[in-house]
C-alpha cells in the first residue's frame, strides 16, 4: 500500500536482472524513495504505467526482455529512462507526446545543420567525441564485485593482470561481433606489439564462474578447451599449431605465418604456463595463446569479463585496458548510429524525444574488478581514480 505505511519507505535499489520475474505490478509506485531498477534479462512482457509515478526513478533498466509493444522494447534498448517513462505515463503505443517529440527531434536536427552551414561545426564535433560515455561502478556500490586471486608463482611467468568487467555492450545487430572481434585483433597487433607487450582476453560475464584464479599450471597439467577446438593439453596445443605452422609455409609457400601461430615463441623456454582459472576449475584463459570456448562471446553477450595480462609492466596492461574500452565504446556507438538490424533512425529519435540520448550516448557501466593477492592484500584495483586518462579526450567518465 502506498502511504505513510509503505513496506519499503527507504528503499532506494532495486537489482532484480537475470531471474524469471513475469510481471511487474503496478503497486511498485509504492516505493517512494525508487531510484535505481534493474529488471533486466527477464520474461517482462509488459511495464506498467504506474513505474512514471515513482516520484524519484532516475535510472532503470528494462533490456532483455521480450515486451510486447515492440515501440516500447525499442525505447527500452536506445533511450534515457525519463522517455521511457513519459512513453508509459501517455499511455503507450505512440499516444501522447511521441508525435511532439518527434517534431522536437527535427528541430534540434535543423537547429545542428544551421551551426554547421555557418561554420560552427568544429565545435559541434568535438562536443559529439566526448558524447562516448561510460559510468563507473564502484566496488563499493556493487552488491557482489567480481574479485581475481593471483598465485605467487605467476610471479616469474607473466606476473601483471589487470580486468574488469563491462555492460551494456550490443553485439547482437549486423556485423558488430564481427567488427569487435577485428578491433580486439588490431589492438593486438598495434598497442599490444603482437601480444609481446600485452594480451586481451574477452569473455561473456554470463559464463564466467566466479571467484577466478590468475596461476600457473605445468605444460602437461594445464588442459584448456581453445576457442573452436576440442579440450587439449597445453603442451599438446603447442605441438599442434607447431605443426599447423610448418604446414601453412610449406602451402603458401613464406617464411610468414598467421593466426595463433605468431605468438607460440612467446612461451619458449617456459617450465609454467599462465592460466586464469574459475570456480569449477576449468581454465577459461591461456595468455598469450588463446582464451576457451567455455566463456566465448557471442551476438547475445551484452556483459563482458575483460582481462589484459603482461609480463612487461602493470602500466601497459592499463594502457591497454583504456583502449579497449574506448573501442568498444566507439562500437556500441557505431551500431546505435547506423540503427543496423532495427527500424528507422527517426523512429527511435522520436522514442527518446527532447530528453533522449543521442545515438551512442547510452554509457557503458565499467565495475571495477580488485585483484587480489592470496593472503586478500590488493594488488590492483581497476579502473581507479586515475585509469582512462590516456583515452580522457574521447571518453567521458562518470565516476
Amino acid at each position: 500500500p502506498a502511504g505513510p505505511a509503505a513496506p519499503f519507505p527507504l528503499l532506494s535499489r532495486l537489482d532484480a536482472a537475470d531471474n524469471e520475474v513475469a510481471e511487474l505490478g503496478a503497486d511498485i509506485a509504492a516505493l517512494p524513495a525508487l531510484k535505481s531498477l534493474d529488471v533486466a534479462n527477464n520474461q517482462l512482457r509488459e511495464l506498467p504505467s504506474a513505474l512514471a509515478d515513482c516520484p524519484r526513478l532516475k535510472e532503470a533498466n528494462f533490456r532483455g526482455n521480450q515486451l510486447r509493444d515492440k515501440r516500447l522494447e525499442k525505447m527500452v534498448n536506445g533511450c534515457q529512462t525519463k522517455a521511457i517513462l513519459e512513453y508509459l505515463r501517455a499511455g503507450g503505443r505512440g499516444k501522447g507526446k511521441a508525435e511532439s517529440a518527434r517534431e522536437e527531434v527535427r528541430k534540434k536536427k535543423r537547429e545542428k545543420q544551421q551551426k554547421k552551414d555557418s561554420g560552427d561545426g568544429e565545435q559541434d564535433e568535438v562536443e559529439e567525441a566526448n558524447r562516448l560515455l561510460v559510468k563507473v561502478l564502484h566496488i563499493s556500490e556493487n552488491s557482489a564485485p567480481l574479485v581475481v586471486k593471483v598465485s605467487p608463482g605467476v610471479k616469474d611467468v607473466r606476473p601483471f593482470i589487470v580486468c574488469c568487467v563491462l555492460k551494456g555492450v550490443n553485439l547482437k545487430p549486423g556485423n558488430a561481433l564481427k567488427r569487435f572481434l577485428s578491433v580486439q585483433t588490431k589492438l593486438h597487433e598495434d598497442i599490444c606489439e603482437r601480444r609481446t607487450a600485452a594480451t586481451i582476453a574477452t569473455h561473456d560475464l554470463q559464463l564466467v564462474k566466479a571467484p577466478l584464479t590468475y596461476d600457473i599450471q605445468p605444460p602437461d597439467e594445464l588442459k584448456i578447451t581453445p576457442l573452436g577446438r576440442k579440450e587439449i593439453k597445453a603442451k599438446d596445443l603447442l605441438r599442434q599449431l607447431h605443426l599447423e605452422a610448418e604446414e601453412q609455409r610449406k602451402q603458401k609457400k613464406r617464411q610468414n605465418v598467421s593466426g595463433l601461430h605468431k605468438y607460440l615463441q612467446l612461451l619458449d623456454g617456459k617450465d609454467n604456463y599462465p592460466c586464469l582459472v574459475d570456480a569449477e576449475g576449468a581454465v577459461i584463459s591461456f595468455p598469450p595463446i588463446t582464451n576457451s570456448e567455455k566463456t566465448k562471446i557471442r551476438k547475445e553477450s551484452r556483459d563482458l569479463f575483460l582481462e589484459v595480462t603482461s609480463d612487461t609492466s602493470l602500466q601497459i596492461c592499463k594502457d591497454v585496458m583504456d583502449t579497449l574500452i574506448l573501442k568498444i565504446a566507439e562500437l556500441n556507438r557505431f551500431t546505435l548510429e547506423n540503427r543496423e538490424g532495427s527500424g528507422s533512425d527517426t523512429e527511435l529519435d522520436a522514442l527518446c524525444g527532447p530528453g533522449g540520448l543521442e545515438p551512442g550516448n547510452l554509457p557503458l557501466v565499467v565495475e571495477q574488478v580488485r585483484v587480489l593477492d592470496t593472503d586478500g592484500n590488493l594488488k590492483v584495483l581497476y579502473p581507479s581514480k586515475t585509469d582512462l586518462a590516456t583515452v580522457s579526450s574521447l571518453l567521458t567518465v562518470i565516476r
